[in-house]
């Protein structure tokens, strides 16, 4: 009798298949390969005051690196300056990005893939490997193609689904906007009237 009661009622049944949605919809969010979408905001790179931010904390770690590096060579200093404004520009993202805790995280990820590639070579050397004719591979369709290299050109996502990738390659985009914007300007500044009048008017910056 209780169960026929069970079984006759709306509101228990409808209890039931509310909760086996509620399942179904974890497991499926467990099992996806979409990440769920982070909320990068653009529109903050084109605003004076970020500008103005980034431009300060650049000129304060090129005069960083400016004194612990006395006689660079141009490539050497240029390597620097560019590897500094990436590294500052990841630190003003705050870490909201990808991209960003890419560029934070790179060099001790470069640094581990040397290594790796060091032990490699060592085993190659010392064992007798025959060479291997390398199997065929599957030419991909040309969006996949195309998806798979703008992965590589943006830091950190080259296993992301493509709507997250085209989140952050917006937002990398934007951020380089601003990057260009901010080291032309004090490229002027500075060759204009050098070091001092940046520290004179950090105003200008924006």
């Amino acid at each position: 009798m209780a169960s026929s009661q069970t079984v006759s009622n709306p509101d228990v049944n409808s209890s039931h298949s509310r909760e086996s949605k509620r399942k179904k919809r974890r497991k499926i969010g467990d099992a996806g390969e979409i990440e769920p979408q982070t909320s990068l905001d653009q529109s903050r790179w084109r605003t004076d005051t970020e500008q103005q931010i980034y431009s300060s904390k650049l000129l304060q770690a090129l005069r960083h690196v400016r004194r612990s590096n006395d006689n660079p060579s141009p490539v050497n200093a240029g390597r620097a300056v560019r590897e500094t404004a990436d590294r500052v520009l990841a630190v003003t993202a705050k870490g909201r990005s990808r991209w960003s805790r890419a560029i934070l995280t790179g060099r001790l990820s470069l640094r581990l893939s040397q290594i790796n590639k060091k032990h490699k070579k060592a085993k190659l050397n010392s064992g007798n490997i025959k060479s291997k004719k390398p199997a065929a591979k599957k030419r991909l369709p040309a969006l996949q193609r195309k998806v798979r290299v703008l992965g590589r050109l943006v830091p950190g996502c080259q296993k992301l689904p493509f709507t997250n990738l085209l989140e952050e390659t917006n937002d990398y985009i934007s951020a380089l906007q601003m990057q260009i914007k901010a080291m032309t300007f004090l490229t002027g500044l500075l060759s204009a009237g050098g070091a001092g009048s940046v520290a004179a008017h950090p105003d200008r910056l924006g």
